[in-house]
């Protein structure tokens, strides 16, 4: 391809409107282009980059037994508005306003898929009737639909994304358990064949559901995940599923409590300023609404409510907590509680109580009198108040201490590229998609849910391998593997030999981008740079008098002269050598 015809075109400033990190570059160097707030057109070079991931992608899936098909965007919403039969929330429900919800021209009501379990389910029930159909793993690759409330950091967060989207269906848990390490493994291979450096880490399911899910995270600090790794034993999980051991204070005996008057001292740290004692002798008292229930969430007041593992708590309890709300001053009125003075001290059975076991390791605490201005000391359970759930509802954090091994756990900032689930049996149960076994018996179908985003991979990619003069694309998903500077093409003989090198490249299949604009030296190069295509070849008077022509690698300063003679073989051996080394020159398999 030519520079000159290519849809695109590079821009010497940041734009007004620049994210950074992503969007600044892939916008600059003519990737992407925003149409509105979350949504991109993606222009021939993104369009490549998003092909070749999506190739990789492939290829792994069907070298697991993956099968492509194309599932509908626009969906009936009644699948979605199908209720479980312990009366739990709708998938409609859960997902609330980030669903796009439309009506046809009949009156009926449809939305835009996020995400394609009940559609798949559907397709699954035609099609597995019996285990002699098991097992199967249907994937796509596709468009989809989120009305995000805050698009941002580029491609990392949209309203419309392509994504990889894929379901095992088995006849039993050690079925469900080798397609899951199957798409394990899979996820292993595409991100290491894309260059990413990435961990692997236990998460929450989320909306999808399920019991067990994996998370594949890039390191970057533009990401919005953040994850605890132990430095001794490799333990990793994101800040909504970790564990982590609470530290235990001295024994002490319980003493007489006492109430204490504290003008003005709402705040946890207020407060411990105010008697003075550490943090950890507070108990810390938050109020939500979880359906008709008011929730006394309480943790030491060193740690911090971790509100996922608080929803999963009150679920799990039999509490629809799909809209968990931190209690509204109106609510808080009605339920007669003390902004900054609550506490679980007197609350009547219509309270319910949800309470961290960091509170069972100590003694004497501070809490609130629930009224103004008074807190109340040598509090202790259960002295002095009830529990209705002991649940691990807290965040695991910095240098807190591993429940596998005793290490320390290290916060690291990241960005989820592909999500594995075992779903079980929460979609096959709610459509009744069943099969029969070998003695006829019926059973509901095991399912499992494995995505990767796409356009977020090529984002992450970009947040991870760049420097101060632009991209730095690897080979295997670079748009094109080597980009060919002509200079000094108003002179004959380099203006020859760059077209025959450039014939030359095409006819051995070395994708190459041509730059044979008449443009000056600094802007080839700086675009070239911006751009990031893995190998630079360069033709111009002063290379041709050093004696062939200069070969630079993006992510190396050197450059160095090639004699001409066996030129386009020499660059084809070159970038064969990148696309089977890859990133960091470990060796890549293609499969």
């Amino acid at each position: 391809m030519r520079v000159s015809r290519l849809l695109t075109e590079t821009l010497r400033e940041v734009p007004h409107d620049s994210e950074g990190g992503n969007q600044e570059l892939l916008l600059r160097a003519g990737f992407i282009r925003q149409l509105t707030s979350g949504i991109y057109s993606f222009l021939p070079l993104g369009n490549r980059v998003i092909q070749k991931i999506s190739q990789i992608v492939r290829e792994e899936m069907n070298r697991a037994g993956g099968q492509e098909v194309i599932m509908p965007i626009l969906q009936p919403k009644d699948i979605w508005e199908k209720r479980p039969a312990n009366g739990g929330s709708t998938r409609a429900e859960g997902y609330g306003p980030v669903l796009f919800s439309l009506q046809d021209r009949k009156g009926r009501d449809m939305v835009l898929g996020p995400t394609h379990e009940e559609v798949v389910t559907l397709l699954g029930m035609e099609f597995m009737h019996s285990y002699r159909d098991l097992p199967q793993l249907i994937y796509q690759i596709q468009v989809k639909e989120r009305d995000e409330p805050r698009p941002r950091s580029g491609l990392l967060r949209t309203r419309e994304f392509i994504m990889k989207d894929l379901y095992s269906f088995d006849a039993d848990q050690e079925g469900l358990g080798i397609s899951y390490r199957k798409m394990a493994e899979a996820y292993n291979n595409v991100f290491t064949r894309c260059g990413l450096h990435f961990i692997v880490i236990h998460a929450d399911s989320g909306a999808i559901g399920g019991k067990a899910s994996q998370e594949f995270i890039a390191l970057t600090e533009a990401g919005e995940d953040d994850a605890l790794i132990c430095n001794t034993c490799g333990y990793a999980a994101n800040i909504e599923k970790a564990e982590f051991v609470r530290s235990e204070p001295m024994p002490e005996p319980e003493t007489a409590l006492e109430e204490v008057y504290t003008p003005n001292c709402k705040a946890i740290i207020e407060l411990a300023a105010f008697l003075p004692i550490p943090t950890a002798k507070i108990m810390k008292t938050v109020c939500y609404v979880a359906g008709d229930r008011f929730v006394l969430a309480v943790v030491r007041g060193d740690l911090e409510i971790n509100e996922v593992k608080l929803t999963h708590a009150l679920h799990r309890a039999g509490v629809d907590a799909t809209h968990l709300h931190l209690a509204t001053p109106e609510e808080l009125e009605q339920a007669r509680i003390v902004t900054g003075y609550t506490s679980p001290l007197d609350k009547d059975e219509q309270v319910l109580i949800a309470a961290d076991p960091s509170l069972k390791v100590g003694k004497n605490f501070v809490a609130g009198a629930n009224k103004q201005d008074y807190h109340v000391k040598n509090v202790n359970y259960p002295r002095d108040f009830r529990v209705d759930l002991w649940e691990d509802i807290a965040s695991a954090y910095e240098g807190a201490t591993c429940t596998q091994c005793g290490g320390r756990l290290h916060m690291v900032h990241g960005s989820e590229v592909g999500h594995i689930f075992k779903l079980g049996t929460k979609y096959s149960e709610l459509f009744g998609a069943t099969y029969l076994d070998a003695e006829g018996v019926s059973h509901p179908l095991l399912m499992g849910c494995y995505g990767i985003g796409i356009t977020r991979l090529m984002a992450i990619v970009v947040e991870q391998r760049h420097d101060e003069k632009g991209i730095i694309w690897p080979f295997s998903i670079a748009p094109y593997h080597v980009a060919l500077v002509g200079l000094d093409l108003d002179k004959e003989e380099s203006r020859r030999i760059t077209e025959q090198l450039y014939t030359d490249l095409t006819a051995v299949n070395v994708e190459v981008l041509y730059d044979d604009r008449m443009e000056t030296a600094g802007v080839k190069f700086n675009d070239a740079d911006l751009i990031g295509l893995p190998l630079r070849v360069v033709v111009s008077k002063r290379s041709l008098k050093n004696g062939g022509i200069e070969l630079k690698l993006r992510s190396e300063r050197e450059s160095r002269i090639v004699p001409l003679g066996g030129t386009a073989q020499r660059i084809q051996e070159e970038v064969l050598k990148g696309l089977t080394q890859g990133p960091g020159g470990h060796t890549v398999s293609s499969r």
